[in-house]
């Protein structure tokens, strides 16, 4: 099977304007994200979707390839979607534009869970060792069935660990953001109405959860942070600087 890593990146952050464009180590931080994915050794191709004719032009300084989508699109599937219709790829990867830690080998993971016929997207996981990210609703937490398919996604803590509970320490799993999806259902998903466990939560993927799409998950042992303030961004530099 053929697949092309899809990084979608706007302009018009609410929290952080610009921000593909920021410098991380002297670089754009989109170029970190293109760089590592094309260190993928499963992908064929790899293409930053924008709706900004400056990170368009930034892309294609460092010989990227870029293309020029809709700036209406309410998300990155969306906007990935738009690029995917017109491709003749059968695995589309949403590796996101703010992810510039991302591992090539988490790549190829994501890929390699949709050689179980079963799965329609592929996503990861680590385990918390942080408990305070089980409390933080900005670190989704995922539960999954005996054979690795997520069974629900949440901001809130799961499981619940009742007082009477067999198990004293539970285990939980955030949510790493980086999805592989065969192409015809990420079409079909994008073209879907919006769930109301999806408004609830304000999680896409529930949308596919609620429609009966399986999703697989794999753990993943690597870290990687997203870029969603100014002061993420420092988090990384200090970050990367201490680990050289």
């Amino acid at each position: 099977m053929t697949s092309i890593v899809i990084i979608p990146a706007r302009y018009d952050s609410t929290r952080f304007p610009g921000k593909p464009l920021c410098l991380l180590k002297g670089k754009p931080l989109i170029q970190h994200v293109y760089e590592n994915s094309k260190l993928s050794k499963l992908v064929d191709n790899v293409l930053v979707a924008t709706d900004s004719e400056t990170i368009f032009e930034t892309v294609l300084s460092f010989n990227g390839r870029a293309v020029m989508t809709d700036k209406k699109h309410l998300s990155g599937t969306d906007r990935i979607a738009e690029v995917a219709a017109k491709l003749k790829y059968d695995i589309i990867v949403n590796v996101q534009g703010d992810e510039p830690l991302i591992k090539p080998e988490m790549i190829d993971d994501v890929i390699k869970l949709l050689d179980d016929k079963r799965a329609y997207i592929g996503t990861l996981v680590k385990k918390i060792s942080d408990l305070s990210e089980v409390q933080d609703q900005n670190t989704v937490k995922v539960v999954m069935d005996k054979e690795g398919f997520a069974l629900y996604f949440s901001r809130s803590p799961i499981p619940f660990c009742a007082k009477h509970s067999e198990i004293s320490k539970p285990v939980y799993y955030k949510h790493i953001g980086i999805y592989s999806y065969r192409k015809d259902i990420l079409l079909s998903l994008s073209q879907m109405e919006q769930t109301e466990l999806e408004k609830t939560e304000k999680l896409e993927q529930l949308r596919a959860l609620e429609n009966g799409i399986r999703i697989k998950v794999k753990e993943t042992f690597f870290e990687t942070f997203g870029v969603d303030t100014p002061e993420d961004l420092e988090r990384i530099e200090k970050w990367l600087s201490s680990s050289l």
